[in-house]
């Protein structure tokens, strides 16, 4: 088969977008055999990893890179989307390939077969928790996928159901598949050398994730509050989301000030730090109001974390009974979850074991080979 696929999520670092990106680009780099693609790639100021393009190029397949900023190309190909149709069939050269995956942002309009991959429909469950920018382009993007895309991959069957519910979109082409999920088991030496380099000096509960309002980060720091254990720290990972009042100046003041001491926000940190503090962490904890899959409940739970997480949307799916579960939006069920992982023993062993088994489930071989084997069904054309 020809195929094309848009990949310019992959630099937005630090969100669960760009880590799927970039996995699913190295699963067919490392998996297929025997399609052509062509990757497609669009950015005015970032830049896709070098050593990424040489892959593509000795794995004999092809890179195209337009140099437009993701705004201008949504209105392009969003808000000019019929206008736009020749244009982009010619700069792209896609009108004999059998199918184009597109974006989580664009849809571009092609005269091919088009799949595509929906991480989650938060914009409709929580329009108050997404900004303005990503509400008013998912609502573009998602009405010209619901009558142009053919097949539609969601990363959960709880995605699933929010296509069918909230959009009206027929069972029969959403097709179920989990992403894979990779990390790097830290040697005790790495491990010792993170804590040393944020200064974690106490046990501590992880939680990572953009700071955005849907990562429900302000409860979290309530329940850690309700705690009250000054000889516990609150580490929180993840780069700054559109809501900068979520996010204190200087890492560790502003509204949080009257617990200085026992949080941390570290910011957007290496993977090898971050797979340290997970593999570190007395408890992860993940109280995202609503997710369509949760790369970092799967992170934790392949490094042994024991967890508690919320019980909503694709979360209670992922983990099943490898963690503890709370309604996001109650500090009291949350505060519930951490004292008794704080002072159990016994459970957090036994979270951990079941959480590193559940893991193993979620694995780039096993997306790329139901990714492919979809596509290849002619009845999907």
């Amino acid at each position: 088969m020809k195929l094309g696929i848009d990949i310019s999520q992959i630099v937005y670092k630090g969100t669960g977008v760009a880590r799927f990106t970039q996995g699913l680009t190295d699963a067919i780099l490392n998996f297929d055999k025997k399609n052509k693609w062509i990757f497609f790639f669009s950015s005015l100021r970032r830049n896709i990893d070098p050593e990424l393009g040489k892959k593509i190029s000795e794995k004999g397949h092809s890179l195209i890179k337009w140099k437009i900023p993701p705004t201008l190309l949504s209105f392009f190909w969003n808000d000019l989307h019929f206008i736009s149709k020749h244009l982009t069939s010619n700069i792209l050269h896609l009108t004999s390939f059998d199918w184009f995956i597109t974006s989580d942002w664009t849809e571009p309009p092609l005269p091919v077969n088009k799949a595509t991959i929906v991480h989650d429909l938060v914009y409709l469950r929580y329009p108050e928790t997404v900004d303005s920018k990503i509400l008013t382009t998912q609502k573009k993007r998602l009405s010209l996928v619901k009558h142009e895309s053919k097949i539609i991959f969601a990363d959960s069957n709880a995605t699933k159901q929010d296509l069918i519910d909230l959009l009206q979109i027929d069972s029969k082409k959403i097709h179920v598949n989990y992403p894979g999920v990779e990390v790097k088991k830290p040697s005790k030496e790495q491990v010792n050398l993170a804590l040393k380099k944020y200064n974690l000096k106490k046990p501590f509960i992880l939680t990572v994730g953009k700071i955005e309002p849907r990562k429900n980060i302000p409860r979290l720091v309530e329940a850690f509050k309700k705690n009250n254990k000054k000889s516990i720290d609150l580490v929180i990972v993840g780069p700054k989301g559109w809501d900068i009042s979520l996010y204190p100046p200087a890492g560790r003041v502003g509204r949080y000030n009257d617990i200085l001491n026992n949080i941390h926000f570290l910011g957007l940190i290496p993977d090898i730090d971050l797979f340290a503090l997970y593999s570190a962490c007395l408890i992860f904890v993940f109280p995202s109001i609503w997710e369509g899959f949760g790369y970092p409940v799967v992170e934790a739970m392949r490094l042994g974390a024991p967890i508690a997480t919320s019980n909503t949307s694709s979360l209670k799916e992922v983990v099943d009974d490898s963690a503890l579960l709370f309604n996001p939006l109650s500090v009291n069920e949350m505060y519930q979850c951490i004292d008794t992982l704080i002072h159990d023993d016994s459970l957090r062993i036994e979270l951990s074991k079941k959480a590193v088994e559940r893991s193993k489930m979620f694995t780039w071989l096993n997306y790329y080979d139901k990714f492919i084997s979809v596509l290849k069904n002619p009845l999907t054309r």
